[in-house]
């Protein structure tokens, strides 16, 4: 790897850190035909020090979160594909085997083939403790009960990865500087001017912060306060086992062996080597293992967690220690520290689990570094508050390849993409943090949490129960705590859920309500149906302060929202319009409806829940001088009174006439509720009549109780987000970040009729371009059935969930209702046809709909598939469960 001594002036783009991220994105970036491209790292290279150089390299792909699985299958490809210095492929194909001791674990083995079909990872498999042993025949089948089976995992060196990458990404140009410590990042106007290094400055407008466990640090620097948290785990290795004696492998004369030595001393022997068996995985026990020829390895979380102060970290000395390592703590192996796990010490769980660890000499051991973020999910993308700052941190070896391949893409083509399509990264986007996240205080409590729980048994509704809570209190808070309400947190705000002062209301709806007794049932209460039936009988009230609210203000801001939007924004003042905002690929960057409430003034209005500040990001980065943008998230107040009975409540407190001629749907007026002053909005996410209410926040609290005390002869009552949820899914309206996302064009998504291509909108050559390979493909005969249709009063009437009949497209959002009216399941299962192996989607969201009587689940299907009345099955918890494509809405 002939690396250059000298700093350059200039560069188009700077990547900071040469681990396995800038590498990355280094490679991905020249491929794409960036040749100015300059990687600088403090340490030396290929073997620079940071967490690339210590981490064992273990790769299990399937995840729960989708990207992350998406990451690491195209991670796995893209190593398969480099060489490595000793003309070896990088990638060592040795499967993977995560196996359980419980039964709990059997069913969440379960769960990782779903979801392992769900994302496309292939050939998953469930072993019988027999089979396992078959791949691995160190492990003592009597301790478990099965194994989730992985042929395609396997490991990848850090080091000769990194060191395969660069060699290519110079070979198309870009220039890498090692021994060279970055101090600061010069910005001028709010945009990036420069890298300030040890050896010199280089002028650039654009550089990205790949520095891990580095990067909260050189954030601070910018005012950019990153929540990225670095965090110790074990890794040791033991002496030769002589049941692994036909393993052992000399590594000295690999041509990065000197280099490797020169960082990591003594243990560069072992850690050098690959595999040549299965990777294992014992999560009931936080553990982790892979052989180094005669040699295992043996990763430990299960200790309490280590959270080292960022200030406090060193960078990689010159004499070769590495500062992404420290000392082996000894009492985190050999006693029981970890929270969850209290009465068996990781040593002990290594050695029932593999006795011919037993007694071994543990030779080389360390404490290793890595970078966790606030939902274990990478922190990448542009940072809003900086034009031409980029981060990648908290991205593990199994991610970084398709992490930087999407990020690669994002940078050269401004929608991040994988080699079949676009990808969602909104949960994974820099901007997607609240402003308290930012703080130490956040970062480290949430750090420790999430590494406390990375192979705990979580369920997808769980939420931080004790850390971190009660952070952001809407104006209603002390009222629901008055109702007995079950509080969650998402985004800071804590929100209900359910309220248990509703519990009378099971006496008249609880035969409605089907009992959920397995995973299912777990955060959930018959209370939410009971509220979503009271909606659609009578009348309830709804804090919806948390959704994201943004004023768009200025003398142009007319046409900077055509420009935002799809729809047609020729608004009067008053006018409310269903709209979308897609990216420049045409996918769906959010769905919002948009008021216009004053000559150049505007409310956009979101349902982006914890990823909506990258909507505010996005509109932000796109509006011109002439335009602010203010997030008025937290200065309004919000909740909407909703039921067959709003009307009668709420001209109790207005003298407003709020009659359908006087007052239409999807229009906006201005009033007072009492001595309260209220922009009103003639919508209602649930899909009843009702108007959404905006105030002040110090109005907030007076509002909610004007409305409560005017609706007691009519029995409103307060409802959660759990009600919120199945009143939407029935009604076919859309939940962003769930089945509405930038991986689907409006058209796939159903809402064809949300888009008017006779306007300018962002995205709109993508969509037309699509649009006419789509038709072109049936004119050729090779599409014969075109979406469903509707008339306008129809797509009025259901808020959207229709296609628009003039456009084809090879996959369609499809509404299925499971055939047993008693069952319900959870998201992110696969779909198939009807006795396939194949799966044709996933779930995208699925809930439980009290009105329409079935568990209702959104997905997108194959054209074929996607009609009404096609028969489906849809894998959850081990059980094929029949359901049928309907007609939407499901409820009119």
């Amino acid at each position: 790897m002939e690396t250059t001594d000298s700093v350059p002036n200039q560069a188009d783009t700077v990547i900071v850190g040469a681990g396995i991220v800038g590498c990355n994105l280094a490679y991905q970036l020249t491929q794409l035909g960036r040749e100015d491209v300059v990687v600088v790292d403090q340490g030396p290279m290929p073997t620079t020090g940071g967490s690339s150089t210590h981490a064992p390299g273990i790769m299990f792909q399937t995840a729960e979160p989708k990207e992350l699985s998406q990451f690491a299958d195209y991670s796995r490809k893209l190593y398969s594909e480099l060489e490595g210095a000793d003309g070896q492929q990088a990638y060592n194909e040795v499967g993977g085997i995560e196996v359980a001791r419980s039964e709990e674990r059997m069913a969440f083995l379960q769960r990782r083939v779903e979801h392992a079909n769900a994302w496309g990872i292939e050939d998953p498999q469930l072993l019988s403790p027999e089979e396992v042993t078959d791949h691995l025949p160190l492990v003592d089948e009597s301790r478990i009960l099965g194994g989730y089976y992985s042929p395609t995992d396997g490991q990848v060196s850090g080091v000769v990865a990194c060191d395969a990458l660069a060699r290519e990404a110079m070979e198309r140009g870009a220039e890498f500087v090692p021994h060279t410590r970055t101090e600061d990042v010069e910005v001028e106007d709010a945009s990036v001017r420069a890298v300030v290094t040890e050896n010199g400055t280089i002028d650039c407008e654009e550089v990205v912060v790949a520095t891990n466990i580095w990067a909260r640090q050189l954030g601070e620097k910018l005012d950019v306060h990153l929540p990225v948290t670095p965090v110790e785990h074990q890794y040791t290795m033991t002496e030769s086992l002589s049941e692994m004696e036909d393993s052992a492998v000399d590594i000295t004369d690999h041509p990065l062996f000197e280099n490797y030595e020169n960082v990591s001393g003594e243990k560069a022997k072992r850690l050098l080597v690959g595999p040549d068996r299965p990777i294992l995985r014992d999560q009931d026990n936080a553990m982790y293992y892979r052989t180094h020829g005669d040699s295992y390895g043996i990763g430990s979380y299960n200790h309490e967690p280590i959270v080292p102060d960022p200030k406090e970290l060193g960078g990689n000395d010159p004499d070769g220690e590495q500062g992404s390592i420290h000392e082996f703590t000894d009492v985190h192996m050999d006693t029981a520290t970890h929270p969850d796990r209290p009465h068996k010490a990781p040593r002990r769980a290594s050695d029932e689990l593999v006795p011919a660890t037993e007694g071994a000499e543990l030779e080389h051991k360390y404490n290793g570094m890595f970078a966790e973020s606030p939902n274990g999910l990478p922190v990448m993308g542009p940072v809003r508050k900086c034009e031409g700052l980029w981060t990648a941190a908290a991205i593990w070896v199994t991610h970084a390849g398709g992490a930087m391949k999407a990020m690669a893409e994002w940078m050269e083509n401004g929608v991040p993409r994988l080699e079949d399509g676009p990808i969602d990264v909104s949960q994974c986007n820099v901007n997607r943090f609240d402003e308290h996240e930012g703080s130490w205080d956040f970062a480290r409590d949430i750090g420790a949490e999430e590494y406390r729980i990375v192979y705990n048994i979580m369920h997808p509704k769980w939420v931080w129960e004790d850390m971190q809570r009660d952070i952001r209190r809407t104006p209603m808070y002390h009222t629901h705590r008055e109702h007995d309400a079950e509080m969650w947190a998402s985004a800071g705000w804590e929100e209900p859920q359910w309220f248990e002062s509703n519990a009378d209301l099971l006496e008249e709806y609880g035969d409605r309500i089907p009992d959920r007794d397995g995973w299912e049932g777990v955060y959930w209460s018959p209370l939410e149906g009971a509220e979503a039936l009271h909606v659609r009988n009578k009348v309830g009230l709804h804090d919806m302060t948390s959704f994201n609210k943004m004023e768009v203000v200025g003398s142009e801001a007319g046409e900077f929202v055509q420009r935002l939007c799809t729809n047609d924004m020729d608004l009067d003042v008053g006018d409310v319009r269903y709209t979308l905002m897609c990216n420049e690929g045409g996918g769906v960057r959010a769905d919002i409806t948009v008021t216009r409430t004053d000559e150049g003034r505007y409310l956009l209005l979101t349902t982006g829940r914890e990823v909506g500040n990258n909507h505010v990001a996005w509109v932000r980065h796109q509006s011109p001088d002439s335009v602010v943008v203010n997030d008025v998230t937290s200065s309004l107040a919000a909740m909407v009174c909703t039921g067959p009975d709003a009307r009668n409540v709420l001209s109790k407190v207005t003298d407003v006439d709020l009659s359908d001629d006087a007052f239409p749907f999807f229009t906006s007026q201005q009033f007072f509720v009492k001595n309260v002053p209220v922009t009103a909005l003639r919508v209602s996410y649930a899909g009843e009549l009702g108007w959404e209410l905006y105030t002040p926040s110090e109005y907030g609290e007076r509002l909610w109780e004007h409305v409560l005390d005017a609706g007691a002869e009519y029995d409103i009552r307060p409802y959660g987000n759990g009600a919120l949820d199945s009143l939407r899914i029935e009604k076919g309206f859309r939940l962003w970040g769930e089945d509405l996302h930038t991986e689907h064009t409006p058209f796939e998504a159903g809402l064809g009729w949300a888009v008017d291509m006779d306007t300018e909108f962002i995205g709109k050559a993508a969509l037309q371009a699509a649009r006419e390979e789509t038709a072109a493909a049936a004119d050729g005969g090779e599409r014969s059935d075109g979406p469903r249709a509707s008339s306008d009063e129809q797509r009025a009437s259901d808020g959207g969930a229709r296609a628009d009949d003039s456009v084809y497209t090879d996959q369609q959002v499809a509404c299925l209702t499971l055939d047993d009216g008693d069952a319900t399941i959870l998201d992110d299962r696969p779909v198939f046809a009807p006795g396939g192996d194949e799966s044709l989607g996933y779930v995208h969201s699925a809930e439980y709909g009290y009105t329409a009587g079935a568990c209702v689940a959104y997905t997108y299907l194959p054209s074929e598939y996607a009609e009404p009345g096609t028969d489906v099955e849809v894998l959850f918890e081990g059980e094929r469960y029949a359901a049928t494509v309907r007609e939407e809405p499901l409820v009119a």
